[in-house]
Formats: C-alpha cells, structure tokens, sequence
C-alpha cells in the first residue's frame, strides 16, 4: 500500500501479497460455511481476539458446546494489528540500529547504504501468516467449536443472530475487543491516515512519519520507523510519555527516542489538519510556539475505543458505555447474568495476556460456578521500546502521591556486569516493597529485556514470595536478570542497621 492512499479504520491486508493471501485463508476463509447451529449452546462467543479464541478453546476442550463468533480476522488485534506485526517490525528496525552503531559501539565493520524497507514490511506479512493456523478458523472447528462469520448481533437475554442462524446459549461472552480511537480534529475526516490498524499495510516507506500520541504504540512506531529511516515527529499532549509509568522510566525512553532521531512535542494543540495534495499539513501549538508541520503519513496513536455499538447490547438488557466498555463486575459478569465479557471491551488492562487470564476466569465462573475476580490477577505490562519498559503492580510514583508506607529500592544498569558487557546501561530496575516487609507491591524495569525479567517479579508476587525469596534465588552470572537478586541484595543490607552492626560487633570481640 502506498503512503499516500487514503486508509481507512478495518484492518487491510494486501491483495498482492501472497503472505496476506495465506493469512486471509486461515482467519477469515472466503470460501467458509458457516454450520448448522445446535438446538442450544453451553457458551457463545462474540469475537475471536485472544479472549475470545481462550474462552472457546477452553470451554471446548472441557466438553461444553461452543459457538464462536467473529465478522472480520480470527486472532483480532494480536495476531492482524498488534502485538505480532508490530514487534516484527521493532525487530526489523532494531537490527538496522545495531547494524549502523557496531563499529561505534563493538569495533564492527562499517555499515554503509539503506536497508530495503519493503522486505522487511513483507518478513512481518510472513511471520504474521505462519503464526496464523494457531488462531484459524479450521483450527477452532477442529477443537469441536462451531465457528460463525458475520456480524454477531444479541436479539434477546439468551440468543445472537449470526445472518440467518439463532444461537442459543446458557452463557454468553462478548470480546469484541477495542478499535484505535479517532480524535476530534478540525479537518481529520477529509483526510488519510493511518491507526495501528493500518501502518502495517505499508509497502513504501514514508519520508515524514508524524505520530499523533505519547504512548506505548505511538513510542514503539516512532522508535520503529527512525530505525527504519523514516523522519519522525511524535506529538504528545500531554508532559510526560508513557503517561501509566513512572516520571523516571518515561524519561530514560524520551531520551532513547531523541537519541535515535525522533523529534518529540510536548503539551501540543492541534489546531487543525489541511489537504495539502499528497501531503498533509498539521498547524500545531506548544507552549508559545505555533508551527506548521508537513508529512506524508499521519499514525494516530491515541488510544483505544470499545467495541460496543452495533452488537445488540441493548436487546440483551447488557449495561454498557462509549469509553468504559461493557459494564462488568469483579468476577467479570456484565448487568445481565447470562453474560460475561473479557478483553478491552469491559477491561482497561488492554493487553493480550490480560484478555488471556481473563478468559480462564470467564469459563470457571460462567460454566463452574467459580468466584475468581479480576482483581486478584497480577498483570504486568511492557513497552516494547528500546529499552523496554516494564512494570506491575504500584509504581514508586503511586506510593509517593498515595501515602502509601513503602521502601524504595533501586539498581541502575549500569551496576549490572552484564548490561554493561552488552551496552545496555541505560534504565534501572526498582522495586516498590511494604514498609518494615519484603512484600513486594510493584516494580519497574527499564532496559533492553525488561519484558523478559519482569516476569520473575510477577511469579513472586503472585505466589505471595517475599523480595528475600528473589535473594536466594540463584542466578546464573553473567545475566541481565541479576539486577533482581541485586535488589534484593540492596534491601537487606538496609536491614543490617547500626544497632544491628554493634552487636556483630560484640559477637565477634567475645568471639576473640
């Protein structure tokens, strides 16, 4: 697809692209039937996203009879739109960094000329394809699930109508998932551009990338496509990128980002976007500033919308809004209690994994009578910059603003052998423990494999281990996950206090 043609908001995959080709086949077959519905269903699905997909997967392999719904691709976000394309993209454009700083960084040879962008938009269109047969709709018929294409719409408290077939069920599960959101923008409607949905359907890479939004999405593709060679503008309305994490963390990115060529915008107004041909013009604000930006690609980055409206919702007595989503209680179940919902539909935890444990949830307490909560779940989130940033739980920020009794502790990288072996110095790990405890509330990682290591903290906080069980935990050297048993190191040599030092001292002179 070219820069300049116009791009709408549906996911597009490439006529010409024998990948896409193979992608379509899998997620949404052109020459699929849809089955003959049962008399009644234990459990209907509405969206094949990852909730959707764990919800029928898991309900299915129970015994349950299953319906899955889906109007547009199999696999939803994740696979189509989202976490797949993107970081194949981010990979693309981090090995071009590395090519171009070897020689300044490790002695490695001179790296001269461009890379082929198209080649590599056209490796993400194949891994994109070869991951697909895990989300396709054969796979999903094959596990006993009866999957249905077309637009799923509620009819009454207990049925959806898929075209001219009724689906009855017991238990019903929207995860329509969540649409990159529009903003309100003098002049946006008559103009191409380009959301999450769309960028990965380039072919030709643009010369000016102006990225509306400061966060994960919009720093990930800024970063990206520098990377890539791209001239990048990042507007951000707000003071701070990464609004969710810490002032410290969202700084070390900034910083990274402007290293790497990308000119950030802070506090912007956009007054309004014009027609300019085949480019764009964007006439900004920040602070005193006015300024008239030109391009000839517009990503909006600036958040997600549900995906409530033309579902019926309303037929099936479902409370729900524009912003929050489907209106869900702790355990997931929605204002009527045939329904329950999982994803970014109900969820402001908008992630993949998110929508993954949400859905084990939803098939122990639709189908089982459990009384699992939402709440109870310790989900971590990264931005797959460089470095990465990765957090769970209460950021060092919260515990400030909340009053909360903590203690701090914090390991730079560039104290970690490792890290300073690989040249990856930048960022820090820190860790959010209750006051006077070693319980851990939450915990930042910035660096290059902070999605990586996070993960350690999660296990220890979701099996209630203490920062000291990290400590004892041997880790192999040199790692860059030493920075969690450096932490803990840290938080017990504060133990070792000055009355606590006098008596090893008398211990020792009575030892003689």
């Amino acid at each position: 697809m070219n820069v300049l043609t116009r791009v709408g908001t549906v996911p597009t995959l490439l006529t010409d692209s024998a990948h896409d080709q193979r992608l379509r086949e899998q997620v949404q077959p052109p020459s699929w039937v849809n089955p003959a519905p049962a008399a009644r269903y234990h459990l209907v699905v509405i969206g094949a996203g990852t909730g959707g997909l764990v919800t029928a997967a898991a309900a299915a392999g129970l015994g349950a009879r299953v319906a899955l719904v889906e109007r547009h691709l199999m696999g939803g976000d994740c696979l189509n739109v989202g976490c797949v394309p993107s970081k194949a993209v981010i990979r693309a454009a981090r090995s071009w960094h590395e090519t171009r700083t070897a020689a300044a960084r490790f002695g490695g040879p001179q790296a001269h000329g461009d890379g082929d962008f198209s080649a590599a938009m056209e490796r993400m269109r194949k891994l994109r394809a070869d991951l697909s047969p895990v989300d396709s709709a054969a796979r999903f018929r094959d596990l006993g699930v009866d999957v249905f294409l077309g637009d799923g719409l509620f009819v009454a408290d207990d049925a959806v109508l898929v075209g001219e077939h009724r689906l009855v069920f017991r238990r019903g599960v929207i995860a329509t998932g969540a649409r990159a959101t529009v903003p309100s923008i003098v002049g946006l409607t008559d103009l191409p551009f380009f959301t999450n949905e769309t960028i990965f359907s380039l072919t030709q890479r643009p010369t000016h990338l102006v990225v509306v939004g400061g966060g994960p999405i919009g720093c990930e593709l800024a970063q990206a496509f520098v990377r890539l060679g791209t001239r990048v503008t990042l507007l951000n309305r707000g003071a701070q990128l990464l609004p969710r994490e810490s002032f410290d963390a969202a700084g070390v990115v900034e910083h990274a980002l402007a290293r790497d060529g990308v000119r950030v915008l802070h506090d912007v107004q956009i007054e309004r976007v014009t027609n300019g041909g085949l480019l764009v013009h964007l006439d900004v604000r920040y602070g005193d500033v006015a300024e008239t930006l030109t391009t000839d690609a517009l990503l909006l980055a600036v958040g997600r919308t549900p995906n409530v409206h033309g579902l019926g919702l309303d037929a099936a007595h479902v409370t729900f809004d524009a912003t929050r989503g489907v209106h869900v209680n702790d355990r997931l179940r929605s204002s009527n209690r045939r329904i329950y919902a999982v994803g970014d539909v109900c969820s402001p935890l908008q992630f993949t994994h998110a929508a993954d444990f949400q859905a084990r949830l939803v098939v122990q307490n639709a189908l089982f009578f459990g009384r699992g909560k939402a709440s109870a779940l310790v989900t971590p989130r990264v931005t797959f910059t460089s470095p990465e940033v990765a957090s769970v739980g209460m950021l060092e920020d919260d515990a400030r603003t909340g009053g909360v009794p903590t203690d701090i502790v914090t390991v730079p990288l560039h104290d970690v052998d490792r890290a300073r072996l690989d040249d990856e110095t930048e960022g820090f790990c820190r860790i959010v423990i209750a006051k006077g405890t070693d319980r851990i509330l939450g915990a930042t990682i910035v660096a290059e494999h902070a999605g990586e290591n996070i993960g350690e903290v999660v296990l220890a906080m979701t099996a209630k281990l203490g920062l000291s069980a990290i400590g004892r935990t041997m880790h192999p050297y040199p790692t860059q996950g030493e920075m969690l048993r450096r932490s803990a190191d840290a938080w017990r040599r504060r133990k070792l206090t000055p009355m606590v030092k006098s008596l090893f001292a008398r211990y020792f002179r009575w030892l003689g």
